[in-house]
């Protein structure tokens, strides 16, 4: 029998369509649309009272500014917002799954590149990253010149990506939260997935000067080419080109070998959500994120204003005070991040957000956090720093996939597992992305474009796990190189917009 409806939990009084519903529809026996319903948006199950409770996932995602008759279409307009959760004395360690109860991973092996500092990459690149914004044309054209002319004489090494961005100059950059963006080009010019090989291109006249990213015995002419030192277009070209070719003769040297598990660190995110991904995608994506926990890997997930809501639910699974206290603090930050901007965490849902169903930050919160599944939370990270810990990490970051995909990267994943609902080409040059959808729909309109569709869950034609274990075998084989997910084939990959919350004077 055809499933028309999707109810989370026993005591919701709202449920998704799987479909759209015709005026008229019977859902159940004694529950009929009182108008049409499009695909992904609520239904009501019984009469709500003007002010009363509207519930989905089992939690209190609004409250009615109406009256609301059951089998009433229910959309953003008709709730109220509730109160974000209080940040003082939440509990503790008290819903932790204890690791033999986590999904068993089906392979505990992938193929990776090890590297000297004990990182290991998903893929092999010569990485050039700029210390400011006015280098960007010059190092951009650079690198298609070095994809073009010399990389077809170093097969094993996979791409060039040119890690610019909007920052170092025209910057307050002694101020208290410049360590944030620095911190970022700090490790990105690290990442794993660029071996070890350090090649930075800066101007000469920024503030962001090679010693604010780069210990003194890095800063060599191997490592750093200044713009300003060179007469003209062709020796500056020749210059960057001659230090990169010394780069890729050492990448081309590089094989991969087996890893462990524990030598992975993955990211999880959302973009262009829908109300299904808190059904379909994003819990089947947090089932693969507990087998790559319990095999030892390191899965972190960010996005703190889709969180923010469900924020006590995460502390339950802390595994110990100085975890909850870091969660609380990277909350309370972000709220007084907000407030001083003059918004609120509801700023967070996009138009498109809306029209998938998702009427409120509330209810996007409560799917967000499905992606994390439910591992305990080992560590909490400040934007952009690296892990300490292996196992589920909460990396805080901006819920904006574009600041997200580089905070993260910047925490050093080498890869990215990114949900979406409604679609969205976001990629990032310098790790793997694989697209999952919510919905049937998404991947059959975007059929050569996403690389998993969970809607089967929604529709009830598969489970979690069996869906799950599909994301995890193609996570591993993504990272090892045996598969390219659509981002990388086509070559859609977004800025890298780093955070920077410091002043731009």
């Amino acid at each position: 029998m055809e499933r028309l409806y999707v109810k989370i939990a026993e005591r919701d009084n709202v449920a998704v369509a799987v479909r759209d519903l015709s005026e008229g529809t019977w859902i159940t026996e004694d529950i009929q649309c009182r108008q049409d319903i499009p695909q992904a948006h609520k239904v009501a199950l019984c009469d709500i009272a003007s002010g009363g409770e509207v519930i989905r996932y089992g939690v209190v995602i609004g409250y009615a500014v109406r009256g609301i008759a059951k089998g009433e279409w229910v959309n953003e307009h008709m709730l109220k917002l509730p109160q974000s959760p209080s940040l003082d004395d939440m509990e503790y360690g008290t819903n932790i799954v204890e690791m033999e109860s986590l999904p068993k991973p089906v392979r505990t092996v992938w193929r990776g590149y090890r590297n000297a500092a004990g990182s290991a990459g998903t893929k092999n690149i010569l990485g050039i990253v700029t210390t400011v914004q006015c280098a960007a044309g010059v190092v951009r054209a650079a690198a298609e010149r070095i994809r073009r002319e010399l990389l077809p004489k170093y097969p094993n090494v996979d791409d060039v990506a040119a890690v610019t961005h909007p920052y170092g100059c025209g910057v307050a950059i002694n101020a208290p939260l410049a360590h944030i963006p620095i911190r970022s080009i700090r490790n990105l010019i690290r990442h794993p997935n660029f071996g070890g090989e350090i090649m930075v291109i800066g101007l000469g006249c920024e503030k962001l000067t090679y010693d604010k990213i780069l210990p003194e015995e890095d800063i060599t002419p191997e490592n750093v080419l200044t713009l300003q030192e060179y007469a003209g277009h062709d020796a500056m070209m020749h210059a960057i080109l001659e230090m990169a070719e010394r780069k890729l003769k050492r990448l081309n040297q590089r094989e991969r070998e087996e890893l462990p598990l524990s030598e992975l660190v993955i990211g999880m995110q959302c973009g262009g959500s829908d109300a299904f991904s808190g059904i379909s995608a994003n819990p089947s994506v947090g089932y693969a994120a507990d087998m790559l926990v319990r095999g030892g890997a390191s899965v972190l997930f960010s996005e703190v204003t889709e969180v923010r809501d469900g924020v006590h639910m995460l502390a339950a699974r802390c595994k110990d005070k100085e975890v909850r206290d870091r969660l609380a603090e990277e909350m309370r930050w972000y709220d007084n991040y907000l407030e001083e901007g003059g918004v609120d965490r509801d700023a967070n849902p996009t138009p498109g957000n809306k029209q998938g169903g998702l009427a409120n930050i509330v209810e996007k919160a409560m799917g967000s956090i499905a992606k994390s599944g439910s591992s305990p939370i080992v560590e909490v990270l400040s934007p952009a720093e690296l892990p300490s810990k292996k196992g589920l990490i909460f990396a805080a970051a901006p819920a904006s996939d574009i600041v997200c995909g580089p905070s993260q990267a910047a925490s050093g994943i080498g890869l990215q597992v990114f949900m979406t609902g409604r679609g969205t080409p976001y990629g990032l040059d310098i790790c793997p992305v694989i697209k999952i959808c919510s919905r049937n729909e998404m991947k059959d309109h975007w059929f050569d474009m996403i690389d998993i569709s969970a809607g089967d869950v929604a529709t009830g034609k598969a489970t979690i796990a069996e869906v799950g274990t599909e994301i995890f075998e193609m996570i591993l084989d993504v990272a090892s190189g045996v598969h390219v997910p659509y981002s990388d084939l086509y070559g859609f990959h977004n800025d890298m917009c780093i955070f920077n919350p410091a002043p731009i004077t």
